[in-house]
């Protein structure tokens, strides 16, 4: 390997670490250099791209990477199971209460949800080569529009339950048995699913 040149096994990947990148006898001021010359870009602290490397959901990866318990909330994940026409331009990810949010290069909302309900109706799906990432349960999602309908819209949280609804497995009791674990949810959402069903 030349001084200073991208080992070729960086170009093929969507993304590398600092770590990678001393094992392949790259130095920090090496690294550097080639940041200056446009041939990689930091993505997150420790987290660095090729030129030309594939980008999609790179946030997402990166993301899952830095804190394996991110999760996919809100609009982000209304739109992946299909409970929204909207296309998120950026992507919602939720934290437990107390932990820091990583900066990360792209267009990522960091959310802060109560660490006692965090994990109820998390699943998780793969967003890169061996990287997972939490995403929240179609359930939890119309559960989380109506908790957060103040901030997140009234209209966004009755489409999502008619989305919802429509699905040939969906069980209001279900949904309602959920909403339980959460204040000031259970009594909208029903009177939504009676007016709705």
């Amino acid at each position: 390997m030349h001084q200073g040149t991208l080992p070729s096994e960086f170009r093929n990947r969507p993304w590398f670490t600092y770590a990678d990148a001393q094992v392949a006898g790259l130095s920090r001021r090496e690294l550097s250099h080639l940041k200056d010359r446009g041939e990689i870009k930091q993505i997150a602290r420790g987290f660095y791209q090729a030129d030309g490397a594939s980008e999609s959901d790179m946030s997402l990866v990166v993301a899952a990477a830095l804190r394996p318990d991110a999760t996919l909330c809100l609009q982000s994940a209304l739109a992946r199971h299909g409970l929204s026409d909207d296309i998120p331009r950026t992507s919602d990810l939720a934290l437990p209460r107390g932990r820091r949010h990583p900066r990360i290069e792209g267009s990522i909302v960091w959310h802060t949800f109560e660490a006692e309900t965090f994990e109820i109706g998390r699943e998780v799906i793969e967003v890169g080569e061996g990287i997972s990432l939490g995403m929240y349960s179609p359930e939890r999602c119309v559960v989380d529009a109506f908790r957060l309908r103040g901030r997140e819209g009234y209209e966004s949280a009755n489409d999502a339950l008619k989305s919802w609804l429509r699905r040939p497995d969906s069980q209001p009791s279900t949904l309602l048995q959920m909403a339980q674990h959460f204040s000031r949810v259970s009594n909208p959402l029903r009177q939504a699913l009676e007016i709705l069903s």
